[in-house]
């Protein structure tokens, strides 16, 4: 919005070896509360999607919480939702 980012999103590209393909992972996407609900998360994953198509990627993914209603109706309209489990290990296994 003139010289105030407003948003912003983090992806990165995650080489598959049983593949010959990769995948891009949204790893981190905000809008300003004062402009959301305006289409700049929208722009920003497609033109994400046009740079993952340039570079040959398989699919663009995100995750996103359970209750992050605003996140999910987003996603929803962009994409396929898949249900996964997910897990955290631990850095410190001892």
């Amino acid at each position: 919005d003139g010289a105030v980012v407003v948003g912003g999103l983090i992806a990165y590209e995650l080489e598959k070896f049983e593949r010959a393909r990769s995948e891009i992972y949204i790893y981190d996407l905000a809008v300003a509360e004062t402009h959301r609900r305006q289409g700049i998360a929208t722009a920003l994953i497609g033109a994400l999607q046009r740079i993952a198509a340039e570079r040959g990627a398989w699919v663009v993914y995100v995750q996103a919480d359970y209750g992050d209603e605003p996140a999910i109706a987003l996603y929803t309209g962009l994409g396929k939702r898949e249900d996964v489990l997910h897990f955290d290990i631990p850095v410190d296994a001892g």
